[in-house]
């Protein structure tokens, strides 16, 4: 990893450790939080009423997990804006010809049941999950949570690159198309040099669940 995002990542756990310790944690039920400046890149998210399974064929869903896009360092592990990884998704499934739908998944933080959520909601029966540090999947409506289709666990190696053929192949196989994986990098390093910084990550993430709550869609504008 360059030595800028080595830097961005202590950053962005020492903000989480501080929010942890002073108990600052931004409100889960808030309905609208926008940005309008820095790295984090703007970006509006509302919440428009509750998630109906889709009956569209050529919907995508994208389930986001409780803290991404509007809380924490709003960045992955590595110091990806939350709001260019989600444009790469989004772009990487509207080339394949299908349209990408957003939604908040507020009963957990984990990325499979997430994933799981979405894909049920979704017209095509297909959905993209991704947590704020980043890892992703992707995953069917008639699969069992802990299966998938697709899984990026590491998401220290992660690009915008990587995300934006997640959002291609998730397109592909709502056509139903056979597609390739999308290619992932190997980095032996990157378990043991992200492992702790993961899971501070996780349970700060998790801290945000709200098990009464029910999947959100949302209205999000690039600015």
């Amino acid at each position: 990893m360059a030595q800028i995002s080595e830097t961005v990542v202590r950053e962005v756990v020492k903000e989480i450790l501080a929010q942890m310790a002073n108990g600052t944690a931004v409100t889960p039920a808030a309905p609208a939080v926008s940005y309008t400046s820095g790295d984090a890149a703007d970006m509006t998210m509302r919440e428009v009423g509750q998630a109906r399974p889709g009956t569209a064929s050529d919907e995508v869903v994208i389930a986001l997990a409780p803290a991404f896009g509007d809380k924490l360092k709003k960045r992955t592990i590595t110091g990806i804006p939350h709001t260019a990884v989600l444009r790469e998704l989004m772009a990487g499934i509207e080339e394949e010809g299908m349209k990408p739908r957003i939604i908040r998944v507020w009963h957990t933080s984990d990325v499979a049941f997430v994933g799981k959520r979405g894909a049920e909601l979704s017209g095509s029966g297909i959905a993209v999950a991704i947590q704020s540090r980043g890892t992703t999947v992707i995953h069917q409506r008639d699969l069992f949570p802990l299966q998938n289709i697709e899984l990026f666990p590491q998401a220290p190696v992660l690009t915008l690159e990587t995300y934006r053929n997640i959002g291609r192949n998730a397109a592909r196989y709502a056509k139903g198309d056979s597609p390739a994986p999308v290619p992932q990098i190997s980095d032996q390093m990157a378990r043991p040099k992200y492992q702790a910084i993961a899971a501070v990550f996780h349970i700060r993430e998790t801290e945000f669940v709200d098990a009464s709550k029910k999947p959100m869609d949302l209205e999000v504008r690039f600015n």
